[in-house]
């Protein structure tokens, strides 16, 4: 694959543009695994996410970003964290989306005296049977909420972090495979730090997407008072309609079949490019604030999410609009910011819109 664009040769001058992407050889990694979805299969696709959709909405108001989120999050195959203050129904909307598919979640409510068995399992001497028998943890679901995953200690973290990566846990030597599909969907409250512990940076590149969040309207908050009157929101009220795993493994065998041009790829190599070379780009006085680029994470998940994203808007390509409209998505927890930029108020946001601007659109 060709380099993207390198840097210019001075801060001030304006960069080249990237080099034209290589022509997609038959045995090519960039080409196609099978053939592109079929219009039957866009509409099944369809039809299974507005199922999903109107049982979302049924019992959420507003939200409509974050049910996106969750969705891309689903059809992707990847993880999301959450990330805002108390009360904005982070743990209705996880629960919500897992009551669309008969599938099996499970809450797990993170402390700081919270151990890695206490996620993974443990094997339990039988005395009956004068003998060791395994008892799986919580994480051994299709969902998995992970309340406040920062009030547990690195440890516990390191340990559910890996079962995410490698989609299996490991008690007392046995391998036990996680099923499939496998969400974890980790929730972390910003404005409390007595008794928690920040997720490494690196681990956080674990997830495949990172949403904030925000405050509902008076419209909305007005709206939530009524269905709790009308007992919508009940925890024991579960959604009229559901899908079942075989549509969600349809979705994501769908997904993985979007088309995407050599060019949007080359249009996402050059981005984390830049986040890792970006004074030429943006100028020092902006690169200065960036103590870390994304990694190599950081292109494949915008590959994975993009795709599930066009499947969402009943495409079978991805356009280069897809990968701009998941950049705050993708990138917030991977370009990282030094302490000067958080002193200034600088927000990964802003420098992330001014890495897209520096960046032709192919």
């Amino acid at each position: 694959m060709n380099e993207p664009y390198a840097p210019g040769p001075s801060a001030g001058s304006t960069p080249p543009p990237p080099p034209a992407p290589p022509a997609p050889a038959a045995s090519s990694s960039a080409s196609k695994k099978s053939e592109a979805p079929t219009e039957a299969e866009l509409r099944r696709a369809s039809e299974v996410l507005k199922t999903v959709s109107d049982a979302y909405s049924a019992k959420m108001v507003g939200q409509e970003r974050l049910r996106m989120s969750l969705l891309i999050s689903l059809i992707a195959g990847g993880h999301i964290l959450l990330e805002s203050v108390p009360g904005l129904a982070k743990t209705t909307a996880a629960s919500t989306l897992a009551d669309t598919v008969k599938a099996q979640f499970k809450r797990i409510q993170c402390t700081p005296d919270l151990l890695p068995s206490d996620i993974t399992g443990n094997q339990i001497y039988d005395a009956a049977t004068g003998s060791f028998r395994t008892v799986l943890g919580p994480v051994h679901a299709n969902f998995v909420l992970l309340d406040e995953i920062n009030r547990s200690s690195a440890k516990t973290q390191s340990a559910m972090l890996e079962a995410m990566q490698e989609h299996q846990t490991t008690i007392g030597g046995e391998v036990h495979h996680l099923p499939k599909p496998f969400l974890v969907i980790a929730t972390q409250n910003p404005i409390e730090q007595e008794g928690t512990y920040e997720l490494p940076e690196a681990q956080m590149d674990r997830f495949l997407l990172k949403e904030i969040v925000e405050y509902p309207s008076p419209a909305e908050e007005f709206e939530i008072l009524g269905r709790i009157d009308s007992g919508v929101l009940d925890p024991d009220r579960h959604v009229s309609s559901a899908i079942s795993l075989d549509d969600v493994h349809m979705l994501q065998d769908v997904a993985s079949r979007i088309y995407v041009d050599p060019a949007i790829r080359n249009y996402i190599v050059s981005i984390a490019y830049v986040t890792r070379n970006p004074a030429p780009y943006i100028g020092e006085d902006r690169a200065r604030f960036i103590k870390y680029g994304a990694s190599p994470r950081a292109s494949i998940a915008f590959l994975q999410a993009s795709r599930a994203l066009a499947l969402l808007n009943g495409r079978a390509h991805v356009l280069p609009e897809d990968i701009r409209s998941l950049r705050h998505l993708v990138l917030r927890h991977r370009v990282l910011l030094t302490f000067e930029a958080d002193a200034e108020g600088i927000r990964s946001e802003e420098i992330i819109d001014q890495i897209f601007a520096s960046v032709p659109t192919p």
